[in-house]
């Protein structure tokens, strides 16, 4: 099973590292073709905006678009979820506009108020260790989503459907559950094929 991860920024490289201590191959992805070799997802972090005209400029959100409505899953990791989000607070249009959350962009301050922590996360047993870097939030969530973790009163990690979005990076630990949980989703839907 290949998943790949969309290498136009940030941390693709740890990403893969915690994809094959999931039991998957992981494949960076730096064009468009390469999307049809991989069965899921993952939207890394990085600064949004960036990482949103890199997506225009190569190609990325009519294929990443199709690539989803075959239901094939996603996984975006903080600017990742920004990415995926349909709604920015503030009024911004969102990029691929696929979940319906509405996300607030740095809600965690700058880059010096960076953290770690451990979360519950829906669906997995132990808490996963979770590193927030400039970290967006979530503000709303449509009637779709699940809420997977709460963090002082906030949301910081959501699933719809094919869909999984985190404001963390958990690429950063040695944690590699979160990534399990999107392998196992990843498999779930080839298996159901």
């Amino acid at each position: 099973m290949k998943i790949g991860v969309l290498a136009l920024q940030g941390a693709v490289t740890e990403h893969i590292v915690s994809i094959e201590k999931a039991g998957a191959e992981g494949l960076p992805i730096k064009r468009v073709e390469q999307l049809e070799e991989v069965e899921g997802l993952i939207i890394p972090g990085g600064e949004s905006t960036t990482i949103g005209k890199l997506m225009r400029k190569y190609g990325f959100i009519e294929a990443i678009r199709d690539f989803s409505s075959q239901g094939k899953p996603i996984f975006g990791t903080c600017a990742g979820m920004i990415v995926l989000a349909k709604r920015i607070a503030g009024g911004e249009p969102g990029h691929l506009e696929l979940m319906d959350i509405t996300v607030a962009r740095n809600a965690f301050g700058r880059q010096r108020e960076s953290f770690e922590c451990d979360l519950d996360v829906l669906g997995i047993d132990e808490p996963v260790r979770a590193v927030f870097i400039r970290a967006p939030l979530i503000n709303e969530v449509g009637p779709e989503v699940d809420v997977l973790t709460i963090y002082n009163d906030e949301i910081v990690t959501a699933r719809q459907g094919n869909l999984l979005v985190s404001s963390f990076h958990p690429e950063l630990t040695d944690d590699y559950r979160l990534h399990q949980y999107f392998a196992d989703m990843v498999e779930a839907n080839v298996a159901a094929k």
